[in-house]
């Protein structure tokens, strides 16, 4: 059996693979032969190769064998293939095939076919990338097997191979990692299994930091806060407060503050990172979130690591800026950042903070965002501990000066809706000296700062009757322990003066919307399990 009947096309797959006579050469001369005569309207032949790429389960070694000789033909003879009238191949090859289902001899011939396939006509590219990026989870019924030896190994033969493949598909192919971005981020499982997006995200990372890495960097990593901003909202309040639910935010008993002073991460003890699942009521997509939060925190020690956090972090103030800070019920995501910064204070946590204070003070943004970003900023002062103190002070200073300059400007009495941004900075100074007043008395030219906020506060713009009475109680008990203002019997009857006899501010019901946006930013959220270095000195469990 030979040439003769390859030219007559009397030859099957199977009787190809019995004869070891033919060539590489008359083998791919017999796939060419298959695949046109479909145009003939002869299609046996082509059902029958069609037929092989559909073996997939539990292949006897003739069977391997046929298919890796097939597959192999296949690259050979990819420019004879025809993106509609070699439909069902092509559906078979990059939709029927998972390279989880198979050996390293399959997985390498059909690599091989795929890369051949994408640089053989840009048709073919779309479609070649998405069967890649399918193979980044396996099938369902490989979860469990993922935590034994055996699925750990086959684990690292599909995705080393898959991304190798995205590389070469790159070489050849200038455009592809354009194609490759939009594809991952259509395809994030967001509600998938927790194991099956750990993977999907593990892959997004792998790319992100990988050989093709400067083209798809700046989507991987808007796809990761894309992704965790999308579980974090579904997580409900009432999965955070069904055990605290009486609680305001500072009726806490406070932490050891000089053990959390003194850390200083050199003793290469490992900071905790996760979230607390028993606070966030054990759901499945706090579960989630948590195991995604600490992969991420993972990624970002690696970036460190290899001197790449700063780029990185580029683009988590990007994605921030444009996701995260406008989501109103963001309560985890902004942990990303705040272990960056933990990470690298000087450069990161500085950065993190001025663009904070920038977005605040500028005019050109709208409402929302400011409000949002000074909410962020009370929370990240007061919870960075690697931030030194006269950052922090500066970081006030800009907005006991924008407040000052407020008063000065803005007439009128008080009315919440009008003037809600100034009352979100008053309320963010608060809130902040609440946690942060020590420190702040100590930062010597800060004190006549420090003298301004009364003016503020005592305006008739009346921010003590707006803002959160739990924030103002207990920033008006750290003002008098540290003897703040020159007039403090009179603050202090004002305050009281807010305060009716039930307890409740005779405004209650206008600062609603500050009180929702000061909870999320700064309070209910703090999980129990951050860094010990980005948690507030006092406990944010109890927030």
């Amino acid at each position: 059996m030979g040439a003769e009947e390859l030219v007559n096309g009397t030859v099957g797959f199977h009787e190809m693979e019995e004869d070891e006579n033919f060539s590489d050469s008359e083998l791919v001369y017999h796939v060419r032969d298959a695949l046109s005569s479909v145009s003939s309207g002869d299609s046996d032949s082509y059902n029958q190769l069609v037929g092989v790429m559909h073996h997939s389960d539990r292949l006897a070694p003739e069977e391997v064998a046929l298919l890796v000789t097939s597959l192999k033909a296949l690259s050979g003879a990819v420019s004879h293939i025809d993106i509609v009238l070699h439909d069902s191949l092509l559906s078979s090859v990059n939709f029927r095939m998972n390279m989880w289902n198979y050996g390293p001899d399959v997985m390498d011939a059909l690599l091989e076919l795929i890369i051949s396939l994408a640089a053989s006509n840009g048709k073919h590219v779309n479609s070649c990338l998405e069967m890649l990026v399918s193979n980044f989870t396996p099938p369902y019924y490989f979860v469990d097997i993922l935590k034994q030896p055996r699925g750990l190994a086959r684990k690292d033969q599909v995705l080393s191979r898959v991304h190798s493949a995205f590389k070469h598909i790159a070489d050849l192919v200038p455009l592809a990692p354009t194609i490759l971005s939009p594809i991952v981020s259509q395809r994030m499982p967001i509600y998938a299994k927790e194991p099956l997006a750990v993977i999907y995200v593990e892959n997004m990372l792998k790319l992100e930091s990988g050989a093709i890495g400067e083209f798809v960097q700046s989507t991987m990593l808007m796809g990761l806060m894309d992704m965790l901003l999308e579980l974090d909202v579904e997580i409900g309040w009432d999965d955070i407060l069904q055990d605290d639910s009486s609680k305001g935010i500072f009726q806490m008993e406070l932490e050891n503050v000089d053990e959390i002073s003194d850390y200083d991460g050199e003793d290469g003890t490992e900071l905790p990172r996760e979230l607390s699942r028993k606070s966030l009521g054990g759901s499945l997509i706090a579960e989630k979130l948590d195991s995604l939060m600490v992969l991420t925190f993972e990624h970002l020690e690696s970036c460190k690591d290899s001197g790449r956090l700063v780029e990185v972090f580029e683009h988590l103030l990007g994605s921030f800026r444009i996701t995260v800070l406008t989501a109103y019920k963001s309560k985890f995501a902004q942990f990303v950042m705040f272990y960056a910064c933990a990470l690298d204070p000087e450069t990161c946590g500085v950065k993190f903070a001025e663009l904070l204070a920038d977005i605040f003070v500028c005019n050109d943004y709208p409402l929302p965002f400011r409000m949002s970003a000074v909410a962020y900023l009370a929370s990240y002062l007061s919870r960075a501990n690697f931030l030194s103190a006269p950052l922090v002070a500066r970081m006030l200073k800009r907005l006991v000066d924008w407040s000052l300059e407020y008063c000065k400007t803005k007439g009128g009495e008080m009315n919440p809706t009008f003037h809600r941004l100034f009352y979100s900075a008053c309320q963010a100074i608060m809130y902040v000296l609440c946690f942060r007043m020590k420190s702040m008395m100590d930062v010597a030219w800060f004190k006549s700062h420090l003298l301004l906020i009364e003016p503020i506060l005592n305006h008739k713009l009346s921010p003590l009757k707006v803002c959160l009475p739990s924030i103002i109680d207990e920033f008006c008990r750290q003002a008098e322990a540290a003897c703040l203002f020159t007039s403090s019997e009179e603050f202090v009857l004002t305050t009281h003066w807010m305060t009716d006899t039930s307890g409740h501010t005779s405004c209650i019901g206008q600062w609603s919307d500050l009180h929702m946006m000061m909870m999320t930013k700064n309070g209910l959220e703090g999980p129990r399990g951050m860094p010990a270095r980005i948690r507030p000195s006092t406990s944010p469990e109890s927030l």
